[in-house]
């Protein structure tokens, strides 16, 4: 095929999970034929936003199992007609995959959205309901068994490979003991973007796929448990190479290649409106880079396909190395996009279907992948030739280009850039004559050969053994954010005494590494079945469901324990579940989870909670073991940082509108300075935390320099104060405003007083006074005419005597940019004596909106003071000091507003109350007095137009000049015609 072809998009909606039944989560999701609607629960009354794409398969309700446990469409059930089972995707997605691979074709298919959203149940799926994956691999081997059947003289190959990125390193999941620092990632210029050294295991059986893929998954499991890594943030690609070798016309041997990657993209988790705009990132922290990455490769390819001339930037991640072949080369691509139908997700929702709809627009070229083999050993061993000469003669040259396809100069490198490149380039070569001698030496073997190869380094009989040995010996088993995860690490308590710690010391019967466990953490007995654990030392963070332990425990089948802070485990006892007659629930990381928050003092209730509340518990559940965590790295590096969580509302953050956020209090030990980071920026500087924690426990170098150490923050940089909440709703009524307002921190707490006005005046930026009385009666009146007025910030008093260099600032409605008063330092009673006039002369509609219902956020930030005198101290001694539970984060502040935040609110609108009574009381007086001026002046009815202007008068002056109009009216003393106002 010549021409370009789109990338085919299907999304996927699946049925609510127990913990959105459990928060009665609403459904926002929609799907008509191929098109997916999304409703904005914060916005019931809006349009849901309307996406199209290849397939919207509805598998949220509708269905029903059957006795062999298959879930397939209910026709008594209103949904069951758009129902989409796990056979129907599979035809719609995995048939073409199926005949492309036959064909000689490239495949991949991508699987995107966060995690949870059901990308496993697409791609892996469960039990009788097999996702993708095992339904091709199935019938790649049926279809085998069926050729050999018809005496088809070709010869079929199956290899499998499984790696893992995660931080921009690439993992070799079917060899864990690979390189520290991942596998390189080398460019072969007719193969592309490769890993180098990965392994490819032949297999002959989806049976031999399934234990390689469970191998692959333990392998995994482990490695992100000894890192503590995060596996929801790391991306996986499953290689299937598919090789059929038969005779030509001309009876050479000649192979026809097809390569299915299946990709499992990192969860594309919410992102916090507060973002982390501005704040520096540590070097290799952004555990996000690969997919922002990817974001931007989809952008620049669908700008491409509408005949954009753009940089397509695939070297900017080793993501989008690997996957270039997929979204911009050799091969025929589907993305699965999972979509979660509850309205606590709408964010990440409302994400995925975005990106999908991008990537819909790109376009990819596949070609048949078939050449004789020995043409192809002939030429590989042509272009080693070549290459032997090319670097023996010194003759490497760096070509010149855009720098997106591969290795080259472009305009603006220096010579020491060059020569880096140059450098660089000979080592591509010298790994390409390798990978180049590696693949005849492959072509050369037999299958066979390959095939013994693979099982003598199988774990599948030992994996078949631990099955069975799961079903009869008390054991734990871990438990993992994501549930491809969980139950893959197994310790058996199968022994009198058997001892846990960590990899350092002596040698323990369980090891565990990570913070927090130490050479002896823990002891467990069995006798005669009865298990029971105990801490090896008064001083160890174990917790048995939540709770700490001090002494000997019994453990009872599901009791949940935490070793250290990340160690998580669940413990099984096999006879007491068959002797019991209790039906237990099986236990999830979230609910342990839930379970040390709820320990630790926070509400995880469930009832009568709004969205936002939810979403802050999900944020809490996720965020208290981490901050444990870099609490723990800090004790065993010695950082002398406590990090607590606090729950931080939109005003304590000096913003208008939001929610309640999760953030995180770090505290230096040694100064008394204090931060407030961002989630983001936690998250962020905890996966650096994490690889200095790595080389720690390896014995390798871990101190880095204070501008690489995510524990060194500056403390010469300006932090938050606190915000005032200036109500403008007086300005829209042309009423001055002059008050003196508590100033509020993170925790809702006043910390000062901010003297602050904000007056209408003239174009001049003359002040308007009481007797001028320009108020007005609505606020659109104002539309179309001129507004001008003065914002004042006179002084702050009281300020917490830890600051200097302070400073407000703020942002007026319809402003870009904030303004800043000026900076005074050594005083906790600044006088800013700041003024600035803000012009409209001509209203809009949307700044009376801003002014009727909004306000002005005034924050005040400052420096923190060098400590007086510094302590010095150990950090995990002190934290042990500070703690009022081992192993136990507790609530910064559970209550985010101590001042009333509507307090100002409510004395803007009785000032407006007031200063409306005044007017009425003005004019009925005015009336009063033209009722008089009428009587004096013998008149029995008063014109429309003098009425008019006393009532429009803005001040008495104005007024007495209408009334002087009465005495000279000729007809007042006449009977009213129809066209007068009587009012004698």
């Amino acid at each position: 095929m010549s021409e370009g072809e789109n990338v085919k998009v299907a999304v996927r909606v699946r049925p609510f999970n127990k913990r959105e039944l459990a928060r009665e989560a609403k459904l926002i999701i929609d799907m008509k034929d191929s098109s997916t609607y999304i409703s904005d629960p914060e916005n019931p009354g809006d349009e849901p936003k309307k996406f199209s794409f290849d397939f919207s398969y509805w598998s949220h309700d509708g269905c029903k199992e059957g006795g062999d446990g298959y879930v397939a469409a209910d026709p008594s059930h209103p949904h069951g007609k758009k129902f989409s089972d796990q056979k129907s995707v599979y035809q719609d997605l995995g048939v073409g995959i199926l005949k492309n691979a036959w064909e000689g074709y490239n495949s991949t298919l991508f699987a995107y959205g966060q995690t949870g959203s059901g990308k496993s149940w697409s791609m892996v799926g469960y039990g009788i309901n097999k996702g993708i994956i095992p339904q091709y691999c199935e019938a790649i081997f049926k279809g085998i068994d069926g050729k050999k059947a018809e005496g088809a003289e070709i010869q079929f190959e199956v290899t499998f490979s499984m790696l893992e990125i995660y931080n921009e390193q690439v993992r070799d999941l079917l060899n864990p003991s690979s390189l520290k620092g991942g596998l390189r990632v080398r460019q072969h210029p007719k193969k592309g973007f490769y890993a180098e050294n990965l392994t490819f295991a032949a297999v002959n059986s989806y049976v031999e796929i399934e234990s390689k893929i469970d191998e692959g998954t333990t392998n995994r499991t482990v490695a992100a448990t000894n890192m503590n890594a995060t596996s929801s943030r790391a991306h996986t690609i499953v290689g299937i190479t598919f090789v059929q070798k038969a005779k030509n016309a001309a009876g050479e041997e000649t192979a026809k290649t097809s390569v299915v990657n299946l990709v499992d993209l990192a969860g594309s988790e919410r992102a916090s409106s507060t973002g982390a705009t501005g704040e520096r990132l540590k070097e290799g922290a952004a555990i996000n880079q690969s997919l922002s990455s990817l974001g931007n490769v989809i952008a620049a390819l669908a700008d491409r396909s509408q005949g954009k001339n753009v940089k397509v930037p695939y070297r900017d991640s080793v993501l989008t190395k690997l996957l270039k072949n997929a979204l911009g080369g050799n091969s025929k691509t589907i993305m699965v996009a999972a979509v979660s139908p509850a309205d606590i997700n709408y964010d990440e929702s409302l994400s995925t279907l975005r990106y999908a709809d991008r990537a819909k627009q790109i376009k990819t070229v596949a070609t048949v992948n078939e050449d004789p083999t020995e043409k192809l050993i002939r030429n590989l061993q042509e272009e080693n030739d070549r290459l032997k000469k090319m670097l023996e003669s010194g003759g490497v040259a760096v070509p010149t280009g855009s720098g997106e396809d591969g290795i080259e100069i472009e305009d603006d490198m220096t010579e020491e850039e060059k020569a880096e490149l140059k450098k660089e380039l000979e080592e591509e070569y010298q790994a390409q004559l390798l990978e180049n001698a590696k693949e005849m030496e492959e072509m050369r073997k037999s299958f066979e050969d390959k095939l013994k190869a693979a099982q003598e380094t199988s774990q599948a009989t030992a994996m078949g053994e631990l099955r069975e040995k799961k079903k009869t010996t008390p054991h734990m088993r871990n438990l993992n954010f994501d549930p491809q995860l969980s139950g893959k690490i197994i310790h058996f308590i199968d022994a009198p005494c058997k001892k846990l710690g960590n990899k350092k010391g002596e040698p323990s019967d369980i090891t565990l590494v990570g913070p927090g466990i130490q050479e002896q953490h823990a002891v467990f007995s069995n006798e005669s079945g009865k298990c029971s654990v105990e801490p090896a030392s008064a001083t160890v963070r174990l917790l048995v469901n939540g709770d700490p332990v001090n002494e000997r425990t019994e453990l009872h089948h599901t009791d949940r324990l935490l070793f250290g802070t990340t160690q998580l485990y669940v413990f099984i006892h096999p006879k007491e579940l068959a002797d019991s007659k209790n039906k237990y629930t099986e236990i999830t990381y979230e609910m342990a989870q839930e379970e040390i928050a709820a320990s630790s003092g926070f509400d995880m209730k469930t009832e009568n909670k709004s969205r936002d509340d939810m979403l802050l518990q999900e944020d809490l559940v996720d965020m208290i073991p981490q901050v444990n965590e870099a609490n723990s790295i800090s004790e065993e590096l010695d950082k002398k940082m406590k990090f607590e969580v606090i729950m931080v509302s939109p005003e304590a953050r000096g913003m208008l509108k939001g929610r309640t956020e999760i953030m995180v209090r770090v505290s230096h030990l040694e100064t008394g300075h204090e931060w407030v980071w961002t989630r983001e920026k936690f998250l962020d500087r905890k996966c650096v935390m994490q690889e200095l924690f790595r080389d720690f426990t390896d014995g390798d170098d871990w101190d880095v320099s204070p501008d690489r150490d995510p524990f060194i923050e500056d403390p010469n940089a300006a932090v938050h104060v606190g915000s005032v909440k200036v109500w403008l709703q007086s300005l829209a009524y042309k009423i001055e405003m002059k008050e003196q307002l508590e100033i509020t921190d993170f925790r809702g707490q006043e910390v000062g007083y901010l003297s602050v006005e904000v007056n209408p005046c003239n174009k001049k930026g003359v002040e308007y006074t009481e007797k001028d009385d320009i108020f007005v009666e609505s606020p659109d009146d104002l539309i179309g005419k001129e507004l001008y007025f003065i914002v004042k910030i006179i002084n702050a008093r009281g300020l917490p005597v830890r600051f200097t260099d302070v400073y407000a600032k703020y942002l007026v409605p319809l402003e870009t940019e904030p303004t800043l008063t000026k900076v005074i330092a050594d005083t906790v009673n600044p006088n800013w004596e700041h003024t600035r006039q803000f012009s409209f002369p001509k209203v809009p509609k949307e700044l009376i909106k801003e002014l009727t219902a909004g306000a002005v956020m005034i924050q005040v930030w400052g420096k923190q003071k060098p400590p007086g005198h510094k302590k010095h101290v150990n950090t995990k001694m002190q934290m042990e000091k500070m703690a009022t539970a081992k192993g136990q984060v507790s609530a910064a502040n559970t209550n985010t507003k101590v001042v009333d935040a509507g307090k100002v609110k409510y004395m803007m609108e009785t000032v407006l109350l007031k200063k409306r009574e005044e007017k009425l009381a003005r004019k009925v007086a005015q009336f009063k007095q033209m009722v008089e001026v009428a009587e004096k002046s013998n008149k029995v009815r008063i014109q429309t137009d003098v009425i008019k202007g006393v009532l429009a008068a803005p001040g008495q002056n104005e007024a007495n000049k209408c009334m002087s109009k009465i005495p000279k009216d000729s007809g007042g003393d006449e009977m009213p015609k129809s066209s007068t106002c009587v009012i004698l």
